[in-house]
């Protein structure tokens, strides 16, 4: 059964005037299908004026807390913010899958938690916010849905947290657990201290890191699990390699 369209406003931090236009971000095409257009319109139309909309919101927001930045940077930040698997990410935070429209088909194959349809339902949102309660309010919901990694790098470099985001989004491809982060250890006087952060995905692979903040500590930490994943799929693809090149032998 789903929860009430209430329930969701709250979440997202707008009451909709026109909830028409909620209800439309949030069907899928495969329940628009079943219905004849004019009763049940899909959110294809409404993701694509979302992603025009998040792309600029993001981009405005990083040249305008990284005027120095380079190019690559800022680039790199953006994709990362604009992915499929950071936006699913956020969907599933906003329990958005709840409220889905769904045809049968889909219902049955898991849609309600499938990347994809939940990261074009979270672009076709932000047009429904847009449309709704106009630019500053579109503007207010991705700085508080999307944009809060920045803030959470406080005073730090844009490449802060890159490799934290890096492995997040891998992790999350290789369908593994998601990154958890442990400050295990502290050393040296108040004025000169250095953190020792754990990063950790699931009960195997982890890596330590020392430096003069936990941000860094974790950053480094984050980079040395990446290389970790990184050899492990390089030996999986070779073993597959070699697999294929003996079963090609005659």
């Amino acid at each position: 059964m789903t929860p009430p369209i209430e329930r969701l406003e709250e979440k997202l931090g707008h009451q909709f005037k026109n909830r028409e236009l909620l209800f439309r971000a949030l069907t899928h095409r495969s329940c628009a299908s079943e219905f004849p257009p004019d009763e049940c319109a899909d959110n294809e139309q409404l993701e694509f004026l979302g992603d025009s909309v998040l792309g600029f919101v993001v981009s405005e927001a990083l040249v305008a807390r990284y005027p120095a930045a380079r190019e690559g940077d800022l680039s790199q930040w953006k994709s990362h913010l604009v992915s499929a698997a950071y936006l699913h990410h956020r969907a599933l935070a906003l329990e958005l899958g709840d409220f889905l429209r769904l045809g049968k088909g889909e219902e049955r194959n898991g849609g309600r938690k499938r990347k994809t349809v939940l990261a074009n339902a979270f672009e076709a949102v932000i047009a429904a916010v847009l449309l709704d309660g106009g630019v500053e309010v579109a503007r207010a919901f991705i700085t508080t849905h999307v944009l809060f990694e920045i803030d959470e790098m406080g005073g730090g470099s844009i490449e802060l947290l890159n490799h934290k985001s890096v492995l997040q989004e891998r992790t999350q491809a290789m369908g593994l657990p998601m990154p958890r982060y442990a400050t295990v250890g502290t050393a040296g006087p108040e004025h000169a201290k250095v953190f020792t952060v754990e990063a950790r995905v699931g009960d195997v692979l982890s890596e330590r890191a020392t430096a003069s903040s936990k941000k860094a500590a974790s950053q480094r930490a984050a980079e040395m699990l990446l290389g970790r994943l990184k050899t492990t799929e390089n030996k999986a693809a070779a073993r597959g390699a070699d697999g294929a090149n003996l079963g090609g032998r005659h």
